[in-house]
């Protein structure tokens, strides 16, 4: 075993997640790099690993990225179907065994909506190893009744004392942690962030064949597009920026200059193809999924990404839009939108469900390409500043308050 900094022993992280996701693998083999840290990945399921059905595209997916390389991991034992994700499914055994085995002293969780996640921090406190947890949760993204909220913080006194150190994916995640009880000092920092190096030269190769995509997708030369790339389901709100569009034809007849592309599978695909075609224009395109590799040389077309969502606790696709260097615009139930987006500077913020806002926004960016650029570089400078590097500080952090501080828990 290799001796990290200060010539300390490395510190022996187990990860535990439900299955290998696209967004996470960078990250776990940037962190596998590290010295200092010794970890080993422990998955519920290996379902994305395969061609599977993914219940919210509707369409068999397989990714175009590695999932699995360049660190160590274990799938683990479960009894029943594996293809599902809900509160009992999988129905894993055997960490607490693995966990001995191999001698771990950190065990870090995602998520803890999930009876087994609680069944593996539970083991973790009682074989004296320190716990971690990372989640999504924000008060914009779950609001709660007053029973409901006190029923919470009831849940937050039992995770307060399995938990050492709470992994903050941004602002309001951190807040919400915050909210219910959690003592600042054991929020850390490990930024909700993709594979920047990745998308920023996807980017730049797409560049240089940008024409040929325009032309391949039959748009006209010169004329601005905007880009919504998600699943398109009612929460999403594409409907809204579909009728935020419509508002920029300048008499409800003539079609708008800039062109829409919707990226993304759902089961308000049809509804919004069918009130697409009730338009007598050409400009709003409907293309399907796209996976990893794919998306950059749409990021790269666009003038602007827009996410309308009424519920989303981050939105990573405006981190890979800001990798091009691109506009962004988002609606204030965006779990990034204080991080990420600084209105005008680098995009907009508007109130979800105000179409009128939403139409606002876009029609003041695609009515000024110079302006669009300009944002599109601050996107760029302020998602280089968002990065598996910040993740691995932030994580490093964590560990180091959990080692020093044997009775974190409060």
């Amino acid at each position: 075993m290799s001796a990290g900094r200060n010539m300390e022993p490395d510190i022996r992280l187990a990860y535990l997640v439900t299955h290998p996701i696209q967004y996470q693998a960078p990250l776990l083999r940037r962190i596998a790099a590290e010295p200092g840290i010794d970890l080993t990945v422990f998955f519920c399921s290996d379902f994305s690993l395969r061609h599977y059905l993914d219940p919210y595209f509707k369409k068999i997916i397989a990714w175009d990225v590695p999932l699995t390389e360049g660190y160590r991991y274990e799938i683990l034992p479960a009894w029943g179907r594996t293809d599902r994700l809900s509160f009992w499914r999988p129905f894993n055994y055997g960490l607490a065994r693995r966990l001995h085995r191999g001698n771990f002293d950190v065990l870090w969780v995602h998520g803890y909506n999930r009876w087994f996640h609680w069944l593996a921090m539970t083991c973790a406190k009682v074989r004296g190893l320190k716990v971690l947890v990372r989640d999504e949760a924000t008060l914009l993204s779950a609001p709660r009744s007053k029973l409901k909220r006190l029923a919470k913080q009831g849940f937050f006194l039992i995770l307060r004392n399995l938990v050492d150190g709470f992994l903050a994916i941004g602002r309001l995640n951190a807040e919400y942690y915050q909210s219910y009880g959690v003592d600042s000092e054991r929020i850390f920092s490990m930024p909700y962030a993709v594979d920047n190096a990745f998308f920023q030269q996807k980017a730049r190769e797409a560049s240089r064949k940008r024409e040929d995509l325009r032309r391949a997708l039959g748009l006209e030369p010169g004329r601005p597009i905007i880009l919504y790339v998600s699943k398109l389901s009612a929460v999403k709100r594409g409907s809204d920026l579909l009728e935020a569009y419509i508002r920029l034809s300048p008499d409800q007849v003539r079609e708008p200059t800039p062109y829409l592309l919707f990226i993304g599978e759902g089961d308000q695909r049809p509804l919004l193809e069918t009130h697409a075609r009730t338009l007598p224009w050409n400009s709003i395109r409907f293309l399907g999924f796209k996976n990893q590799t794919e998306l950059p040389r749409y990021y790269d077309l666009c003038a602007v990404l827009v996410l309308p969502s009424i519920f989303e606790p981050w939105g990573l696709v405006i981190n890979e839009a800001m990798n091009a260097g691109r506009a962004v615009v988002v609606s204030d139930q965006v779990g990034c939108a204080p991080d990420l987006v600084r209105p005008g500077e680098n995009g907009e913020v508007f109130r979800a469900g105000d179409i009128a806002g939403l139409s606002a926004a876009l029609q003041n960016l695609v009515a000024n390409p110079p302006r669009c650029r300009t944002l599109g570089r601050k996107s760029l400078e302020i998602i280089n500043t968002w990065s598996f590097e910040a993740d691995v500080a932030g994580l490093k952090e964590a560990l180091a308050y959990v080692r020093e501080n044997s009775s974190a828990c409060r």
